[in-house]
This record gives C-alpha cells, sequence and structure tokens, in this order.
C-alpha cells in the first residue's frame, strides 16, 4: 500500500499537494476533497447513496491534522472536519481523480436540471 510522505498546502489556490512513497504525487482542490470526504455525512450511512455535496467552490482548509501514521483531519472552513483521510483513501482518489470528478459534475448537471421539478402523484 502506498504511503503518504508529504503534503503540501496552498492557500491561495485552494489546492493540496499529496506526495506518495513510490515518488508519485497528485494536487487535489479543496473543493474536490470536501465533496469526496470519507465521511458517513458525505458517504452515506450503511447503504445510503452517496450525498450530493454542492456550493464549495470556494471553501477551503483551515487546519490540517496528522492521525496517527495513516491519516490526515482535514478541517475546512465550512465547519466539515469528520472525514478521516487515509493514505489508502488519497490513493484511491489519484487513481480515480477524473473519473470521481466527471461522476460529480454530471451528478450537479443532473441536479439543476431537476431542482425545479415538481412530482405530482395522481391519485385514482
Amino acid at each position: 500500500m502506498k504511503q503518504v510522505i508529504k503534503v503540501h498546502h496552498h492557500t491561495v489556490s485552494k489546492t493540496l499537494d499529496v506526495y506518495f512513497d513510490d515518488d508519485s504525487h497528485c494536487t487535489f482542490s479543496c473543493e474536490f476533497l470536501r465533496v469526496h470526504s470519507p465521511s458517513a455525512e458525505v458517504q452515506g450511512h450503511g447503504n445510503e447513496p452517496m450525498k450530493l455535496v454542492l456550493n464549495k467552490q470556494l471553501v477551503g482548509i483551515k487546519h490540517i491534522e496528522p492521525v496517527g501514521h495513516y491519516a490526515l483531519r482535514l478541517d475546512f472552513d465550512d465547519g466539515h472536519n469528520s472525514g478521516l483521510f487515509s493514505w489508502a483513501y488519497f490513493s484511491h482518489l489519484q487513481t480515480q481523480h477524473d473519473e470521481l470528478w466527471q461522476t460529480y459534475q454530471q451528478r450537479i448537471a443532473e441536479h439543476q436540471a431537476n431542482k425545479d421539478s415538481v412530482p405530482i402523484k395522481f391519485v385514482p
């Protein structure tokens, strides 16, 4: 399993560089990390589907706290801080970044297209 060896937070561009022990690295936007938080609040409880987290384009990270030698707790400036970003989860986000971002953008588009629709139930 890949290990995270260094992170560098850029406050102005609101990005987080994550460096791994296999000499790879990835730059994540704070928005991407916030909307893909590993917390149950975002991922859903039990068999619930993943929540669609909206309007996080301007979110930033105000504090980064190491958790043991296996994870980071990211304290976002919107008050969210309940997800532990393990090294394995960072690796997953790195390998699936483009697919996850595209899926998120599609979900936003679907939400925008359906936000004003009102279902009508007809009872015979």
